[in-house]
C-alpha cells in the first residue's frame, strides 16, 4: 500500500559506503514455504542479517538500511497478496472486499502505533531506528502471511 511506502520514507534514510543488499529470492522463498498459520516464522530477518554482513552495513545505519530492504520485499508481496484477496472477496460480495478495506486500514493504523512507540520507548539511543525498523518488518511479513492465508485455515 501506498502508506507503507511512506512510513518507510520516514525512516532515517542513509547514504553508505555499500549499497545495502537483500536478497529478494530468500524472502520469496520464506513466504512460499512457511505453512499456513504461522505468522511470523524464523526466516523473516534473515534477508537482513545477510545484508549486514557487508562491509559497511554493520553499523546502527547499515543495519537499518539493511532491515529497510527486507522490509521493501515484504511489503511487496503484501500488496500483492491484499490485491488477489480483495479481488478473490468482490467476486463473493463488494461487502466482503469493503471489509478487507477497512480491516487493513486499521491494520496499518495500529502497525504505525505499534511500532511509533517502540521507537518513542528507545528514544534515547540510536538503537531507536533498528527497534523501529524490525518492527515495521516483523508487523509487515505477519501482515502479509496473514492475508496470503486469508480464508485457507477452515
Amino acid at each position: 500500500m501506498i502508506r507503507s511506502a511512506i512510513i518507510l520514507s520516514l525512516l532515517p534514510t542513509v547514504v553508505s559506503a555499500q549499497q545495502a543488499f537483500v536478497d529478494k529470492g530468500y524472502v520469496q522463498q520464506c513466504s512460499s514455504q512457511e505453512l499456513v498459520g504461522n505468522s511470523l516464522p524464523e526466516c523473516v530477518g534473515q534477508a537482513a542479517n545477510l545484508c549486514q554482513t557487508v562491509p559497511g552495513q554493520s553499523t546502527t545505519l547499515g543495519i537499518t538500511e539493511c532491515i529497510q530492504e527486507e522490509t521493501l520485499i515484504w511489503d511487496a508481496f503484501l500488496n500483492e497478496q491484499y490485491q488477489l484477496r480483495r479481488a478473490e472477496l468482490a467476486q463473493e460480495s463488494a461487502e466482503l472486499a469493503n471489509e478487507l478495506r477497512e480491516a487493513q486500514r486499521a491494520w496499518i493504523s495500529f502497525r504505525d502505533a505499534e511500532c511509533g512507540l517502540q521507537y518513542s520507548l528507545w528514544s534515547g539511543g540510536t538503537i531507536r531506528s533498528i527497534v523501529y525498523a524490525g518492527c515495521v518488518l516483523n508487523e509487515t511479513a505477519e501482515r502479509a502471511l496473514e492475508l496470503r492465508d486469508l480464508g485457507k485455515m477452515q
